[in-house]
């Protein structure tokens, strides 16, 4: 047999398989929907699993993300809210899906589908298999750095679908429930929360105009997000996974206190913690 023969059988069988992949796909999807329409959602028992999660410290912590842009501030549910709203909903289909991989770079697709109403949004993307840093664009190499990067990419795309599929009120109550709930943290008010913060990283010689401009903005109008935020950052110091000048600009002549070891070679680690500080945010 000739490669070309070779070559056309396996192209064949390869198209067999996916055939048959698509065919069990569209089987389960008419199942599900079937299924939705025989047992529709109680909303209000849905909204109730919402907000009663919402009342968790642990989600309530990542339900929003929020970053500084033009003087202001851009809020919205988190990547893990989104998920949670789509589960306690009920009758929802979402998820990611790479479509293609080849030449550097994977096209994706996320999707959410409202079983019920058989409302649908779709987002087909294309990811570049490159990661940005301080010393320029990275080639991403292995198969593990690849996955992570779409699927980081896909997850945003991903509660852009769920967000345009559940009802904007529901969103709302539960962005409104985690807020309560991290305002209760403890018993003590924001205000409280932000001073016992500045004193902890005074210890670290990090004074309060550095955490304002890690923040971008003064620290009376820092938010919970920005108070978690550098709690994550002082966690990650306090476990040495990165040292305080990793987060904070000493200047050239000036030292952290907390850092007396001797000058080490910079590296990608410490952006990758932030990175994951932030990703976990969204």
């Amino acid at each position: 047999m000739s490669k070309n023969e070779m070559s056309l059988q396996n192209q064949g069988k390869q198209s067999a398989v996916q055939g048959m992949a698509s065919s069990r796909q569209a089987q389960e999807v008419q199942a599900a929907m079937v299924v939705a329409k025989r047992f529709p959602r109680d909303e209000e028992q849905a909204m109730n699993k919402i907000i009663n999660a919402c009342t968790r410290q642990s989600l309530a912590e990542q339900a929003t993300y929020e970053y500084p842009r033009g003087g202001t501030k851009v809020k919205g549910p988190s990547i893990r809210l989104a998920e949670t709203m789509a589960r306690s909903w009920g009758n929802m289909d979402y998820g990611i899906i790479e479509l293609e991989q080849k030449d550097g770079e994977s096209e994706m697709m996320a999707y959410c589908w409202d079983l019920e109403t058989n409302t649908r949004e779709t987002r087909i993307f294309t990811v570049n298999h490159v990661r940005d840093t301080k010393y320029g664009k990275k080639k991403l190499e292995s198969a593990r750095d690849i996955y992570e990067m779409t699927a980081n990419m896909g997850a945003r795309r991903m509660r852009a679908c769920i967000l345009g599929v559940i009802p904007k009120y529901v969103a709302e109550e539960a962005v409104e429930q985690s807020e309560k709930t991290l305002a209760n943290k403890n018993g003590q008010s924001l205000e409280q929360r932000i001073e016992n913060m500045v004193n902890t990283f005074a210890d670290l010689g990090v004074n309060q105009e550095m955490l304002e401009e890690k923040i971008g903005c003064k620290a009376a109008a820092f938010t919970q997000n920005d108070v978690l935020k550098l709690g994550r950052i002082y966690r990650s110091i306090q476990d040495e996974m990165a040292g305080v000048e990793d987060f904070f600009d000493f200047g050239p002549e000036e030292k952290s206190p907390y850092d007396q070891e001797d000058d080490k070679p910079e590296d990608d680690f410490a952006k990758d913690v932030e990175e994951t500080i932030k990703e976990s945010g969204e």
